[in-house]
């Protein structure tokens, strides 16, 4: 007997660190942009399984002129392109171009991002996983009342080895392949 996929369940996934290589130089273009072993057929598992995929990442290299939007746009055009030709799907993308000063609400660790999302779909996000790599990251999955999940990519080793009691009991995974699995399992 074969299992029906749910449909239309939300995961919300950070980018950088999580879906492709970080880079303390910032990644610039979409020649820098380099998707993370696994990740592309992560995100192509998940559509499968019936999951609606979000991204909220905060893009402070538009505000501190390192790149420009046009860049970022060939740079998510990759990202979809790569995702469809492994049966995925990235349905929204929420971008913070703020630097860290700047006092926007929708830079992690604020919710602002996420709440974009909630607001797209017009959905609670209650116990919806948001997948990500740093204390920002699930700071801000909990301001908005989703699930905070760290993968050990990208900055994810160094923020698992520091993590603050009141995260102590979230998920954890050694990247977004094996988030996948776990979450197209259950």
């Amino acid at each position: 007997m074969s299992r029906t996929a749910p449909v239309n369940r939300l995961i919300i996934l950070d980018r950088d660190g999580v879906i492709n290589e970080d880079s303390a130089e910032y990644v610039k273009d979409a020649e820098e942009w380099l998707p993370i072993a696994g990740s592309i057929e992560a995100i192509g598992a998940l559509t499968r399984a019936g999951y609606r995929i979000a991204v909220a990442t905060n893009q402070s290299g538009l505000a501190r002129g390192f790149y420009d939007e046009d860049a970022l746009q060939r740079m998510h055009d990759k990202l979809r392109a790569l995702s469809s030709a492994a049966g995925g799907s990235i349905d929204f993308i929420a971008v913070c171009p703020h630097g860290p000063n700047d006092g926007c609400d929708c830079r992690k660790p604020a919710p602002g991002l996420l709440t974009q999302i909630a607001d797209y779909w017009q959905e609670d996000l209650s116990g919806v996983p948001f997948i990500g790599d740093t204390l920002r990251d699930l700071e801000a999955a909990a301001a908005a009342g989703a699930k905070p999940v760290l993968v050990r990519t990208g900055n994810g080793a160094d923020t698992e080895r520091a993590l603050p009691e009141r995260f102590h009991n979230i998920d954890v995974f050694d990247d977004l392949a094996a988030a996948a699995a776990h979450f197209t399992a259950t």
